[in-house]
This record gives C-alpha cells, sequence and structure tokens, in this order.
C-alpha cells in the first residue's frame, strides 16, 4: 500500500458533498413545482451543445448564461436567485468526511470541477474554507479534471512529488489521470466509502 499522502485533494460533488443518488445529481427533482421550470430543460436546452464544460473551465460566465437564457425563455426569475436556489438544493455537505479531515494530519484542499459563482457559494455559505487551505475549481483555473493542467497547478502550488499526493474522487476516470501522473488515488463510491478511513490510516 502506498505511504500516507502529504496532500489530500477532495473532490467535491459526490464525495464531500452527498449530493448524488445512484449516480445522478437530484437538485432539481422539485423545480417545476418550486419554480415552473421543467427540469429536463436545463440538461436539454440551458446547458446544451457542451455549453456546460465551456462554463466549467471559466470560458462562459454561468450567472450570464444563465440570466440570458431565463430572459429569453420569459421566466421571471432573476439569474442570481435561481443560482441560489440550485445552490442550496444541491448542499448536502457530508458531515462525517469532514471529521476525515480533521482528524488526518495531511494538508487538506478541495480539487472541483465547479465554475466561480458555486466555488464562491461552497466556500463560503457552505463554509468549506474552514476545513481546507484552498479550493481549486476548474472555473478559476481554466482546466477541469481529467485534464493534466488541471492537476499540474496543484502539484506547482504544493511544491510536493505527485507520489506524496492522494485523490478521492468519485470519478474513475478522474482517478486514472492523477494516478497515470504519479499521484495516489481512491476512487469514492457507496462500496468503497467504509474502506477510506483505513485507507487513510484513522481506522
Amino acid at each position: 500500500m502506498p505511504g500516507q499522502p502529504d496532500l489530500i485533494v477532495w473532490d467535491f460533488d459526490g464525495v464531500l458533498n452527498a449530493n448524488m443518488r445512484g449516480g445522478r445529481s437530484f437538485w432539481a427533482d422539485t423545480m417545476k413545482t418550486d419554480l415552473g421550470i421543467d427540469p429536463k430543460r436545463i440538461s436539454g436546452d440551458m446547458f446544451a451543445d457542451g455549453q456546460s464544460w465551456s462554463i466549467i473551465r471559466g470560458e462562459v460566465d454561468l450567472l450570464a448564461h444563465v440570466s440570458d437564457w431565463l430572459a429569453r425563455n420569459d421566466y421571471t426569475i432573476r439569474g442570481e436567485d435561481f443560482l441560489r436556489y440550485w445552490f442550496e438544493k444541491d448542499a448536502h455537505p457530508d458531515a462525517e468526511l469532514l471529521d476525515w479531515i480533521a482528524a488526518h494530519p495531511a494538508r487538506h484542499v478541495i480539487g472541483t470541477n465547479n465554475e466561480h459563482h458555486r466555488c464562491c457559494y461552497i466556500e463560503t455559505e457552505m463554509g468549506y474554507a474552514a476545513h481546507v487551505e484552498t479550493v481549486f475549481s476548474s472555473g478559476r483555473m481554466g482546466a477541469a479534471k481529467p485534464d493534466a493542467g488541471f492537476f499540474a497547478q496543484i502539484e506547482r502550488w504544493a511544491g510536493l512529488p505527485p507520489a506524496r499526493i492522494l485523490l478521492v474522487d468519485d470519478v474513475a476516470a478522474n482517478i486514472s489521470a492523477a494516478k497515470a501522473r504519479g499521484w495516489q488515488g481512491f476512487h469514492f463510491t457507496d462500496a468503497t466509502r467504509t474502506a477510506l478511513p483505513a485507507r487513510l490510516g484513522l481506522a
């Protein structure tokens, strides 16, 4: 087994944030009742044609994009209010994992594929800035997992050999990309969750 890491990079959605059920996000399940917007239009229209990746990488501003879409479709809700609804519905902090962070002596950061607006919400409204050194988000970095550039920026910031860094992520492709750079990796799933404390030396 690899040695204990000096830096743990925690994925957010699906790991620190328990916002996935059966492999899907559920934040929009009551949107039609709450806002009168069919959730099918979010993936099929608002974020069609690969627009989500441009937003995730910070090439397109999420608030401007959402505000424009709402106005073009004659919805009265403001973009700011829609994002707040979204972010609040999608906030499900995993208290047990926060306890593991507090108990482990390594340095801890978040490494997430999120754009700037939600990253700020994660840091401030959800309070994660108090639990980690910093949040690496794709929207600020201009690179998203599993792009090599995402991992390279964290390596430069940390000043550590790749073998001393552990990624905890729920996406297998991200774990594979990290390991290809020499990182340690833990594929976090419902089936592997109970094995993580032992992997961290906390069991």
